[in-house]
């Protein structure tokens, strides 16, 4: 016997279909999204009652003394706008004194190279004096929190950290949206189901109309 239009056969198979592929897709980015949501869940917190949260600035410093020969190559590209550090010179900064320089552009004076190290949680500094070759260098750690709220808002973190960012944001996407139809599909059931998502919608828009000015 042939299903006709009105045989339940053909919606059901279809419902199901839709079922499978929704609940694998949930799943599947919910797995994904699980730490990194952790994460930021519990960053937001902390973001949101830093005020509240004391810091305790450690402050590190270090000094040495650049190699005349490769002083020397510094003193090639004083004139140069926006030229890198030579990487014998980066090289042998990591090597020393464990001072990683990433590709920073420096800022060039007569007097001296100066390069910014901005990092999550943190902030560091190195100049190197273009007369003596001396180095100083200083780090500034504001703990783990600091740290992790960094990571949160992709302050200082480089390009593979935002790239991941962008990535966990699809994610999420593709977990909420197939969320919303698992929703639906069993809202019949659920007699709750759209109250509660159109309380979820109401209730942060009239926060923001009647406390945020």
């Amino acid at each position: 016997m042939q299903p006709t239009s009105s045989d339940p056969l053909p919606l059901q198979q279809k419902r199901a279909f839709w079922l499978r592929h929704l609940h694998q897709w949930h799943w599947i980015s919910s797995a994904m999204c699980l730490v990194a949501m952790l994460l930021f869940a519990a960053t937001g917190i902390t973001l949101n009652h830093s005020a509240q949260i004391e810091a305790h600035p450690v402050i590190s410093k270090k000094n040495g003394q650049l190699p005349s020969a490769l002083l020397d190559q510094l003193l090639a590209l004083k004139n140069t706008d926006d030229a890198l550090l030579p990487t014998p010179v980066t090289d042998w900064l990591g090597h020393e004194l464990d001072i990683q320089v990433n590709g920073q552009v420096p800022e060039w004076s007569p007097e001296e190279v100066y390069v910014g190290l901005p990092r999550p949680g943190g902030d560091a500094w190195m100049r190197i004096a273009l007369d003596t070759g001396d180095i100083e260098y200083e780090l500034t750690s504001r703990g783990w929190i600091a740290y992790f709220n960094d990571l949160h808002k992709g302050r200082n973190t480089g390009t593979a950290w935002n790239w991941f960012i962008d990535a966990f944001a699809v994610a999420c996407l593709i977990f909420c949206v197939t969320g919303l139809f698992l929703l639906k599909m069993h809202a019949s059931k659920r007699p709750s189901t759209w109250p509660l998502v159109v309380f979820g919608l109401v209730a942060p828009f009239l926060l923001a109309l009647m406390f945020i000015h």
